[in-house]
């Protein structure tokens, strides 16, 4: 399965990325992926220490690691109360 998105810019935001990029489109898709990518190296690599420390087998591609991994989302994480640290003195 893949997901599509579309971004908006405005005619200012256009033209001030066609001064840095080739292609709008091309540099959006390159951004992206590589973010992707990043986040995707985290995930599998927390996995990994999670599974060797508890002994579990570490098998399937970096995708099937991911898909199966229980993350916490940003959204999540964002939705938690933040700990007020000045009243824990």
């Amino acid at each position: 399965m893949t997901k599509q998105y579309i971004i908006t810019l405005t005619d200012a935001e256009d033209k001030a990325l066609s001064v840095v990029a080739l292609s709008q489109q091309d540099w959006i898709d390159n951004a992206v992926h590589n973010r992707c990518r990043i986040a995707i190296e985290e995930i599998v690599n927390a996995e990994v220490q999670r599974k060797l420390a508890a002994g579990e087998p570490i098998t399937g591609s970096k995708e099937d690691i991911v898909l199966a991994a229980q993350v916490e989302t940003a959204a999540e994480r964002s939705a938690k109360p933040a700990i007020d640290m000045t009243s824990q003195a």
